[in-house]
């Protein structure tokens, strides 16, 4: 099944970071956080201004992004878990070597 979210609103697949800490200690997955930071799936045409014109989001499939921890609603399409949130609640995209390095 294909989703595609309306307006402004963007799909967020959270990235699972290391289990270890520098120290190479194992982290159980009790003990751990749900990762801020994710990979967009999916997004919206974008917001109507005042006028009615679309304006586009900045934020485009593929992009890897941080959002805050309690952003979005949590939702599952096929079996995967996604976010469901407003362009606004991203706090930003990792561009460069940082990005690239995780992807691997």
């Amino acid at each position: 099944m294909k989703f595609r979210p309306l307006h402004d609103r963007v799909v967020v697949k959270r990235v699972e970071e290391d289990a270890k800490t520098a120290g190479g200690i194992i982290i159980p997955d009790s003990a751990k956080e749900k990762p801020q930071q994710g990979e967009v799936v999916a997004v919206g045409p974008g917001a109507r201004d005042e006028q009615g014109k679309i304006a586009a989001l900045e934020v485009k499939p593929g992009d890897r992004v941080l959002f805050g921890k309690w952003s979005g609603t949590e939702v599952k399409i096929d079996g995967e878990d996604l976010l469901i949130m407003k362009e606004s609640d991203i706090l930003g995209v990792l561009e460069g070597k940082a990005s690239a390095k995780k992807a691997a």
